[in-house]
C-alpha cells in the first residue's frame, strides 16, 4: 500500500487521532509506504526524541506498529518535515532529496516483485472518522 498524507501545522486533535488510528490499520498491510509532510519540526528522528505531545503520540504509534522513517535529512531549514515511513525498509530504494532551499523535493523508488500487477485506489475519508470522534 502507498499513501500520501500532508499535515497541516494546526491539525486539531481529533483528525490527528483519526489520522493515526487510519495509520495502525494500515501499517498491519503486508508492505506500507507512506510518505507525506508530516509538519512535526520537533522530533529528532535520529535520537528519537519529541518536546510536543502530538509529536509524541505521532512518534509513539510508529513505533507502536513496527514502522520505520526513511528520511535521514533535512527537507525544510535545518529540521525532516518530509517523512517516508514504511513497515517493509527494504522495498524502498535510491532515495533522493533535493529542491530549493525552502522545502526539499524528496524522490525514492518502490521495489516490487515483477510478478505482482495488483493496483486498487482507496481514499480515506477522515471527515466520517472526525464526526465519530466529536460525538463522543
Amino acid at each position: 500500500m502507498v499513501g500520501v498524507y500532508y499535515r497541516p501545522p494546526d491539525q486539531g486533535d481529533h483528525i490527528e487521532e483519526a489520522f493515526l488510528l487510519q495509520l495502525q490499520k494500515a501499517s498491519r498491510s503486508q508492505a506500507l509506504v507512506l510518505l507525506g509532510d508530516f509538519n512535526h519540526p520537533d522530533i529528532s528522528w535520529k535520537s528519537v526524541t519529541v518536546s510536543c505531545r502530538q509529536s509524541k503520540k505521532l512518534l509513539e504509534c510508529t513505533e507502536d506498529n513496527f514502522l520505520s522513517q526513511v528520511i535521514d535529512s533535512p527537507t525544510r531549514g535545518h529540521v525532516i518535515l518530509d517523512l517516508l515511513v514504511t513497515n517493509a525498509r527494504e522495498i524502498i530504494g535510491d532515495i533522493k532529496i533535493g529542491g530549493s532551499r525552502d522545502h526539499g523535493l524528496v524522490d525514492f523508488a518502490v521495489l516490487r516483485h515483477k510478478g505482482q500487477v495488483k493496483s486498487k485506489f482507496k481514499t480515506l475519508n477522515f471527515r466520517k472518522l472526525t464526526s465519530k470522534c466529536s460525538r463522543s
